[in-house]
C-alpha cells in the first residue's frame, strides 16, 4: 500500500503540466486580441511577420529593421525561447524594441502552439 502511493505521487510530480502543450486554438484568440496591433502573420508592421517564426533564427528577416540587440542575439525561435521571451523581452534580449509581456504561463503556451501552426 505505501508503495504504491509513493509511486503515485511520483508519477504526479513527474508527470507534465496538463496546460504544457498549449491550446492553439486559444493562442489565436490571444495573438488576435493583444499581439495584432503590432503583429501580423504574413506582413511585417511594429513588428515583425510571425509566419514562420517557429524555427527561424532571431532577428533574420531581411525586410524588417530589427533592433542591433536582437539581430545578435544569435539563437533560434523554439518553445524555450519563445517562452523566454513573452515572459519578459527586455529580460531575454536587453535593448531590444518590444515592450509586451504575457504574464501567464498558460497564456504563454497557448500562443506559442498557435506560433507553431504559422508554417
Amino acid at each position: 500500500m505505501k508503495r504504491a502511493m509513493v509511486l503515485a505521487g511520483l508519477m504526479t510530480l513527474t508527470a507534465a503540466p496538463a496546460h504544457a502543450e498549449g491550446d492553439a486554438m486559444h493562442g489565436q484568440e490571444i495573438y488576435e486580441s493583444r499581439c495584432i496591433a503590432c503583429h501580423s502573420p504574413d506582413a511585417n508592421r511594429v513588428g515583425p511577420m510571425h509566419r514562420g517564426v517557429f524555427g527561424r533564427k532571431a532577428g533574420s528577416l531581411p525586410d524588417y529593421s530589427y533592433s542591433k540587440a536582437l539581430k545578435g542575439a544569435g539563437f533560434t525561435w523554439d518553445e524555450a525561447s519563445l517562452d523566454k521571451w513573452l515572459t519578459n523581452p527586455q529580460a531575454f534580449v536587453p535593448g531590444q524594441k518590444m515592450n509586451f509581456k504575457v504574464t501567464k504561463p498558460e497564456d504563454r503556451a497557448d500562443l506559442i502552439a498557435y506560433l507553431k501552426t504559422l508554417r
